[in-house]
């Protein structure tokens, strides 16, 4: 059940504003009583239900008499001070993220070979969305096929919003499209390339027949492959990571001639 306490009131004070409501004004003496707070600790309680506008006092009075406000008013209270202190411990999450990110980018990457693999068409599509955020300088992109265990309006999009963001970085992006592909791309990601990508200087589409395989390469340095499945192209697929220059420069170096015979491209 709901509790005073799980809006940041203690129980002695919540005792104390419940039984407030109950009795109407009353003295400290017979709150204690009505609530159950020990008489040592009721004064400490209701100026700590003072301090959170939950509680009037009559001062002119003798003996000095309370009174707890409306319920409504004093919810409204209780949840403004807990938004207030999530959005100070938002604040200070945030502070720390940045603090520590730019403490990690500062870390001498150690290189080395390393793979590693996604199976499903979910989890492969968040690796490939990982990898395209952590791209710093150029991308390749290369899809040969239609890819397959996947809904391409909604994981076209996303990657589209992942490119754009890259692109924000300075990240340079080159897309490389079979016919079969550039015919299969849903119109949503045709309008966002036409209305976001299409005029950035760092990003270029072409298209050209006779690519099979769907692949992208990072910085040089990794290539992300998808790999269908052996028995079902209607089951997902999944994305193998290799982190490996010199084979990422072996792929770079057959991917550049079929760019350079490739033609632009205009979608949308």
């Amino acid at each position: 059940m709901a509790s005073l306490r799980d809006l940041g009131l203690s129980e002695y004070e919540a005792r104390a504003y419940r039984a407030l409501l109950r009795t109407g004004p009353t003295t400290a003496k017979d709150l204690s009583r009505a609530s159950e707070v020990p008489m040592g600790r009721i004064y400490d309680v209701l100026n700590s239900l003072e301090s959170h506008d939950l509680v009037r006092s009559q001062a002119a009075s003798r003996p000095k008499k309370y009174v707890g406000v409306e319920p409504d008013a004093a919810l409204d209270r209780l949840l403004e001070e807990k938004q207030r202190e999530l959005e100070a411990k938002a604040e200070q999450y945030a502070s720390v993220v940045e603090e520590l990110s730019t403490e990690l980018d500062a870390t001498d990457p150690v290189d080395g070979e390393f793979w590693t693999a996604a199976v499903g068409a979910e989890d492969a599509t968040d690796l490939l969305l990982e990898r395209i955020a952590a791209a710093e300088r150029r991308m390749v992109v290369v899809a040969g096929a239609p890819a397959t265990g996947f809904d391409l309006g909604t994981v076209g999009d996303r990657v589209t919003a992942e490119l754009e963001a890259a692109l924000d970085r300075g990240v340079e992006v080159r897309v490389l499209l079979s016919p079969e592909t550039v015919d299969a791309l849903p119109r949503s990601v045709g309008r966002r390339y036409t209305a976001e990508l299409a005029d950035n200087e760092g990003f270029s589409v072409r298209t050209t027949p006779g690519v099979d395989g769907t692949f992208n390469v990072f910085d040089g340095l990794e290539v992300c492959i998808e790999v269908p499945h052996p028995l079902s192209g209607e089951e997902p697929f999944a994305m193998i990571d290799i982190k490996d220059a010199e084979f990422a420069a072996s792929v770079s170096e057959e991917f550049e001639p079929r760019w350079a015979e490739a033609e632009s491209l205009s979608i949308g």
